[in-house]
């Protein structure tokens, strides 16, 4: 199983049209929140709009699993606790979102709400106890903030990542944690695109602006995971020991590479954008 990862696309239509492109050609899209920005001058109502037509349309490509973001909450629950009640609505047979933990074959998904207070954080608590339980060979998380104080949460002057993360982690040991927000980290002395905690591989995308998004592509029948990025391509073995630097992308598969070259519908006929 090939998965295709991306997080923080904010927005970008350019980048939202590059995933359509893309995600068909992989079995699963994880896309590791904040498809919405809040510093966007176009009304947040009409940006809900048009993410939901581009993950509906990337739903019948391919599954989907997206989690939400800081940037993704557009409502207060009843306690007061700010939610992304509009996920809700893109749930769908092949579309998994946030509370919701899904097996495909040997692996276990589970897809983690952005919490903002005690709340929406018990109720993911409760969703990885429950989870837990599981017979599965592998346990994926997907989940917006990666966890604090490791390289994947490195801004530069101090780490962003989620304390209580860093914990659910330690005591249910998933298989890997995917997760965006801190933008820079990748790109910064200090900060990475993967960690490991224990035997939990954890990993940020980054963002840059710009198409395509920058990316993880995770093969789980070869036990590697790529990470593209402008200019810069490694990768890792994750049946190996903890090692830094990545490697280097000097052989990649054409399948890999066929991303780099997916063209800007805007420059091609017919236009498939979902702008259209």
């Amino acid at each position: 199983m090939r998965c295709l990862v991306v997080a923080d696309l904010h927005y970008s239509l350019p980048q939202f049209d590059w995933l359509l492109s893309a995600g068909a050609q992989f079995d699963l899209v994880i896309f590791a929140g904040d498809a919405l920005d809040l510093g966007s001058a176009v009304d947040f109502r009409a940006q809900i709009l048009v993410v939901k037509a581009y993950l509906a349309r990337l739903a019948r490509l391919t599954r989907v699993m997206f989690c939400s973001g800081n940037h993704d909450l557009d409502a207060r629950n009843a306690e007061g606790e700010k939610i992304a009640r509009w996920i809700g609505d893109v749930r769908a047979p092949g579309v998994a979102c946030d509370g919701d933990s899904v097996q495909i074959g040997d692996t276990l998904f589970s897809v983690c709400p952005w919490w903002d207070g005690p709340l929406v954080k018990a109720r993911l608590d409760q969703q990885l106890r429950e989870a837990s339980f599981h017979n599965a060979k592998r346990w994926i998380w997907v989940h917006h903030a990666p966890p604090a104080n490791s390289p994947t949460s490195w801004g530069g002057r101090r780490f962003f990542g989620d304390a209580e993360l860093k914990q659910w982690i330690e005591r249910h040991r998933p298989s890997m944690v995917f997760s965006g927000h801190v933008h820079q980290s990748p790109f910064i002395a200090g900060g990475s695109w993967f960690d490991r905690l224990g035997p939990t591989w954890v990993f940020n995308t980054g963002r840059l602006p710009g198409r395509p998004p920058t990316h993880i592509v995770l093969d789980i029948d070869d036990g590697a995971a790529f990470w593209l990025a402008p200019g810069d391509q490694q990768w890792i073995d994750l049946d190996a020991p903890l090692q830094r630097p990545a490697a280097s992308v000097s052989d990649p598969p054409a399948w890999l590479t066929s991303l780099g070259r997916i063209p800007d519908p805007l420059f091609s006929k017919p236009g498939v954008s979902a702008r259209s």
